[in-house]
């Protein structure tokens, strides 16, 4: 099986921001059930999304660091699809379709990247905020086993589970990746109290993870949540080496609040540059940069331009 690269000293590598608030309250598309793939069908929103991508990949150009490029997919699986209105190999060529879109956007980068790498993305089968637990391992394995299929036939570099709250959903998506051999990073996302949804901390999910699942996972992450929210859970200890990736979201609110406000809440895109330096300075083998909800370009400078200060 293929592995994501090891981490290289003085190497980033640089993902995009929260492109569904941005879509939304930027640019004004409507998601329904917060899906983005379908927009690509939309031929103005298509060139809005081109847009967003030219300036994240713009930010990498700039400080000579790597991409990994991913996104439209988190809600491209069975259930979701379901409610689009997708068949089976609808929803397939959707998965396709959102790769090709991404390696097209990045091919225009070849002579200012030198490398970019690919994720597709899968994000939970319930909403991802609901503490509600209708699956076992081996129901979640067969059930993203469908899009991680489709992932590998795209040869992406990476499948990346997104804003999960379980464990055990996240194991399962681990035993289908695993019986797929296509690599997969894990992310959780934390509430208000500085825990998953489902009650436990970060770092005995990582572990839990980890345990069932013989380290299994190329890496974890942290997204969907402000600094405000995870400090506090992120601790010295054996398990933080497993963990890769930030991914913050640009303002402290309720998650559910954020997606229905009707407009972007950037926060202060310069203090969430220091906010990850500081982190990056706590544990300087943090290697994977990116931002979600609210965040857009201007966070993603703000958070390079800032490792690089204390680089």
């Amino acid at each position: 099986m293929q592995h994501f690269p090891e981490q290289q000293a003085g190497r980033y590598f640089i993902t995009e921001g929260g492109i569904e608030t941005e879509i939304m309250y930027k640019w004004g598309f409507e998601m329904p059930h917060f899906a983005m793939f379908p927009l690509l069908d939309n031929p103005q929103a298509a060139a809005a999304i081109k847009g967003m991508y030219r300036r994240y990949l713009d930010v990498v150009a700039k400080y000579k660091q790597s991409a990994l490029i991913g996104g439209f997919d988190y809600r491209a699986s069975p259930d979701w699809g379901n409610l689009l209105g997708y068949s089976a190999s609808a929803l397939r060529d959707a998965n396709l379709q959102s790769i090709q879109f991404l390696r097209d956007v990045a091919e225009e980068y070849k002579s200012d990247i030198d490398q970019a790498l690919f994720s597709g993305c899968v994000g939970p089968r319930g909403d991802a905020y609901q503490t509600k637990n209708t699956m076992d391992r081996y129901q979640a394995a067969e059930y993203h086993a469908i899009q991680l299929e489709t992932l590998k036939l795209a040869n992406v570099d990476l499948a990346w589970a997104l804003t999960f709250g379980d464990p055990e959903e996240a194991i399962g998506v681990c035993m289908a990746a695993e019986s797929l051999d296509i690599p997969l990073a894990v992310s959780f996302s934390l509430d208000s109290s500085h825990h998953l949804n489902t009650g436990g901390s970060f770092s005995k999910a990582v572990e839990y993870v980890d345990e069932q699942t013989n380290n299994f996972p190329e890496f974890y992450s942290l997204n969907c949540s402000h600094p405000d929210e995870f400090n506090p859970a992120i601790k010295q200890g054996k398990w933080i080496n497993r963990v890769r990736c930030f991914r913050p979201n640009a303002t402290k609110m309720d998650k559910i609040s954020l997606c229905k406000l009707g407009h972007l809440e950037e926060g202060d895109p310069v203090e969430l540059g220091y906010q990850m330096s500081d982190l990056h300075s706590r544990f300087p083998h943090i290697d994977i940069w990116g931002g979600c909800c609210g965040t857009c370009d201007t966070h993603l400078e703000q958070i390079v331009s800032h490792l690089k200060m204390v680089a």
